[in-house]
Parts: structure tokens; C-alpha cells; sequence
């Protein structure tokens, strides 16, 4: 029997010493990957690097000119704005002109049209381009409830000029 455990393990053994030469020579999962891998990705990745740098400063140059557009267009929004109110101020002054011709020849007519004009704000624009003295002959004549609404907008009017002037 000594013997046959003798034998055992000598067997065992020897077979341990084997198994463990055998894989040496096998390559392991864990193990490092050689040089030349390792490099290439590397450049890989710097290649990667440099085209997302090439992207950005693409990007950057995108958004810039998005921004110069954006201040382009808000300025020309402004001188759009500008020259309606210009528009918009010179149609007053020549309907200003218009009534207090009318109201020469006719302050009831004159007073009956201001009157039916359906937003009191144009006609309260109207009378406030007009000549103080033809504008007071011209309220004489209109109807209390429109001329109500008118004075009211007028003297929100010469509040917010009286304001701004104020400030300047």
C-alpha cells in the first residue's frame, strides 16, 4: 500500500509540475496586451482627439456666427420698429391736418367722423397732432362717451411725454 501512495504521489506531482509549464505557454486573459496594441490605440484615440478638437472650434465658429447674426437681426428688428413709429406718427400729423381743415369748414362733420372711428386711441393720436385751439373746438362736437375715452388716453399721453422729457 505504501507503495501505491508512493506512486500516487509521485504521479501527482509530476503531473503538477506539468500542468503549470503547459500554461506558461498558454496566454492569459488578464495579461497585458503587447506594446505595439497598446500604441495604436493611442493613436487611435489621439486621432479621435484631434477630430473632436477640429469639431468644437467648427462648432464655435458656427455659434459665433449665429451670435452676429442674431445681434444683426435684432438691430434691424429695431430700425424696423423705429421707422413703423415714424410711419405711424407722420399718418397722425397728416390726419391731424386733414381735421383741422375740416373742422374749419365743418367742426360738427369733423366731430361726427373722429367719433366714428371704432379705436379711440387713433383718434386720440389724432386730436393730439392736431392745433391745441382747433382740437378744443373739435371736442366741443364730439360725442361725451367717445370724447370721454379720448381725454383719457390724451392725458396718458402727455403724462408719458411730460415723463420722458423729464428724464432726458
Amino acid at each position: 500500500m505504501r507503495y501505491l501512495t508512493v506512486s500516487i504521489s509521485f504521479l501527482f506531482i509530476f503531473f503538477i509540475g506539468f500542468a503549470q509549464e503547459n500554461t506558461k505557454n498558454i496566454p492569459q486573459k488578464n495579461s497585458n496586451p503587447p506594446k505595439t496594441e497598446i500604441e495604436k490605440e493611442i493613436k487611435r484615440l489621439e486621432q479621435l482627439r484631434e477630430e473632436i478638437k477640429k469639431l468644437i472650434a467648427k462648432n464655435q465658429k458656427l455659434l459665433n456666427q449665429i451670435r452676429e447674426e442674431r445681434k444683426k437681426l435684432q438691430q434691424e428688428k429695431k430700425e424696423l420698429e423705429e421707422f413703423q413709429k415714424k410711419l405711424q406718427s407722420e399718418k397722425y400729423k397728416k390726419l391731424a391736418k386733414v381735421f383741422e381743415k375740416a373742422v374749419d369748414e365743418d367742426p360738427e362733420l369733423a366731430a361726427e367722423r373722429i367719433s366714428k372711428i371704432k379705436d379711440p386711441k387713433e383718434a386720440a393720436y389724432i386730436l393730439f397732432n392736431m392745433k391745441e385751439s382747433k382740437a378744443g373746438i373739435l371736442m366741443d362736437y364730439i360725442d361725451p362717451k367717445v370724447a370721454d375715452k379720448i381725454v383719457r388716453i390724451l392725458t396718458n399721453l402727455k403724462n408719458q411725454k411730460n415723463s420722458s422729457s423729464e428724464l432726458r
